[in-house]
């Protein structure tokens, strides 16, 4: 993707995709996620469901579409309108995006996921953040977010009082 990604939990959400179309026809697949230059894939778990033979399945899919030189999506994406802040908070709220630009979501779409910010409530001090990919389904997913990124943030940024996830 040139900027952005896109997080497809069921096939419904992945609709307007040709590839994340292709990739919820393996029966196996429950989730697809497209980063800046990375495609995660969660299978659904069962005792039949087996990366090594589902592997091959889904890189012909992907191989496939690649080589038709299909597009990555149809039609218009709609874009999410963002919270407008001012003043000081319009500043801590610069302060937050940019640590978990350069400092979070590098280190987690190195997991396959990302990490997106949805706002930040300045009486309470909490931030508030939307896992995608395979950080929205891992069980160690709220220990990042309470140990890691809520410590940092904090750390960085005083008026940061706690992180939720939503």
């Amino acid at each position: 993707m040139v900027e952005g990604t896109a997080d497809f939990p069921d096939l419904e959400a992945g609709a307007g995709s040709p590839l994340a179309r292709q990739l919820f026809a393996i029966p196996e697949v429950e989730r697809v996620f497209f980063g800046s230059d990375f495609i995660t894939v969660t299978k659904r778990e069962s005792k039949d469901s087996d990366w090594r033979h589902l592997k091959p399945v889904i890189l012909g899919a992907i191989m496939e579409h690649f080589t038709k030189e299909l597009p990555l999506f149809e039609g218009k994406q709609a874009a999410e309108e963002e919270i407008a802040y001012e003043g000081e908070e319009a500043e801590i709220v610069s302060q937050i995006k940019e640590l978990l630009e350069t400092r979070v979501r590098p280190a987690v779409a190195n997991d396959g996921g990302d990490i997106i910010f949805k706002g930040f409530d300045s009486g309470s001090g909490t931030v508030f953040l939307h896992l995608q990919g395979s950080c929205a389904g891992c069980p160690s997913s709220t220990i990042t977010l309470k140990n890691g990124i809520e410590n940092m943030l904090r750390h960085y940024v005083p008026e940061v009082s706690g992180v939720e996830a939503i």
